[in-house]
């Protein structure tokens, strides 16, 4: 029997046990032999819960335990997670984690320390819930050379847009309405201003680059600014207004290194994208490689029970693979980023009626879209690099803008 033990008690926490639970007899199929719970770490008491007599306060309790082979860690945070997960790995205990903060920190670090321990640091978890991404991207996509990766890697914003877009919820009502429904948490921040997503995609553009991308230098924008007169053009565009997290090869710089570029913002999309009709709080995961072309994955991004059914398909995989590290081709090595000011896109922008001359002088080749706005009028210009359409957008007063892409 293999002997587990979970990190933090919380919703995640408290899924993968009842994962284990629920599907004990499939489990134990995969793997060979039935999985238990024989620890539950937290600062807290849980009187009366199946697992009362199991929850312990103590890391020293779990690591020093020869029983324990595989820990879950799904506390979230940084600290005490990393200090955590770096006692179980030194001691040659597996870990799998749902914990996006903590991966985009220190994954690189945390699968050296693995590898040279002959365990695993497994995250599948850690981005789109759910949603298989990680695993075939060590895997089924291993021969590819990855160009791009784009998705609706937050729930929560998704669902918000859904709301604004279908009926026309104003962004502090709908805010609310998430609050509410539980979607948004009490202070938001991490979700509406990009961070959330930020961290994910710079997971993602890790795995495709090979070397480590800091999620501090990825260009991160929320979804705070957005008003239902965006979302009016965007009708009368035959387009949907998503929050994209967006990683691509950029090109080489003058020594032939490789270089990226990752950002998250509010983007317009055409119908016909195949991510303009994910809606509420569903995720999808577009990625292009140089053979294979597009694939997408697409599911439940968060969510007690699809997170922790991620945290524990990693558990099957490291029960499988005892004494063994799978490969994960992340070096601990910055990789080289592209000024982002140098990419190109078309971009829409909103502007008063008396500022139209302005903008056509500044703008030169525009296209023109009334959505019946009163005082305003709205334009899609040519492609252009981020760097020209700032420069033009210091010289007329915008009431908003938006990246468009194909």
């Amino acid at each position: 029997m293999k002997k587990i033990a979970v990190l933090g008690y919380g919703n995640i926490g408290s899924g993968v046990v009842e994962v284990i639970r629920r599907n004990q007899d499939i489990i134990a199929k995969r793997v060979g032999e039935a999985v238990e719970v024989k620890y539950v770490l937290d600062l807290r008491d849980f009187p009366g819960d199946p697992m009362e007599h199991k929850v312990v306060h103590d890391i020293g309790t779990i690591v020093n335990d020869p029983e324990i082979e595989i820990i879950c860690e799904t506390m979230g945070g940084n600290e005490p997670a990393f200090t955590f997960s770096k006692k179980a790995l030194e001691q040659g205990k597996s870990v799998c984690t749902s914990n996006k903060e903590l991966v985009a920190n220190h994954g690189p670090e945390l699968l050296e320390l693995a590898a040279k321990n002959h365990c695993n640091y497994m995250f599948e978890a850690s981005v789109g819930g759910g949603i298989p991404i990680i695993r075939p991207m060590n895997t089924a996509l291993a021969p590819e050379k990855m160009e791009a990766i784009t998705g609706i890697l937050n729930g929560t914003t998704n669902y918000m847009l859904t709301e604004m877009e279908q009926k026309g919820t104003a962004y502090e009502d709908v805010l609310r309405q998430a609050q509410e429904l539980g979607y948004a948490e009490r202070n938001p921040e991490a979700d509406v201003e990009g961070y959330d997503a930020g961290r994910k995609i710079a997971i993602l553009c890790s795995l495709m680059a090979g070397k480590n991308v800091k999620y501090e230098d990825v260009y991160t924008e929320g979804i705070t600014k957005l008003t239902a007169a965006d979302f009016k053009y965007a009708n009368k565009l035959n387009m949907s207004i998503k929050l994209l997290a967006m990683g691509k090869l950029a090109g080489a710089d003058e020594n032939g290194e490789e270089t990226y570029v990752a950002m998250v913002a509010p983007c317009m999309l055409a119908a016909s994208h195949p991510l303009s009709t994910v809606n509420e709080v569903f995720n999808a995961i577009f990625v292009k490689g140089n053979l294979l072309g597009e694939t997408m994955y697409y599911g439940k991004g968060a969510g007690k029970l699809p997170t922790a059914s991620a945290v524990v398909s990693d558990v099957i995989d490291c029960a499988r693979h005892k004494g063994e590290t799978m490969p994960c081709l992340w070096k601990n090595e910055n990789v080289k980023m592209a000024d982002m000011m140098d990419t190109r896109k078309r971009f829409f922008f909103r502007i008063k009626l008396e500022d139209a001359a302005k903008a056509a002088d500044l703008f030169g080749s525009l296209a023109r879209v009334d959505a019946g706005v009163t005082g305003e009028c709205g334009y899609l210009t040519e492609m252009m690099t981020e760097r020209t359409f700032a420069e033009k957008q210091k010289e007329v007063a915008m009431l908003g803008r938006i990246r468009v892409e194909a």
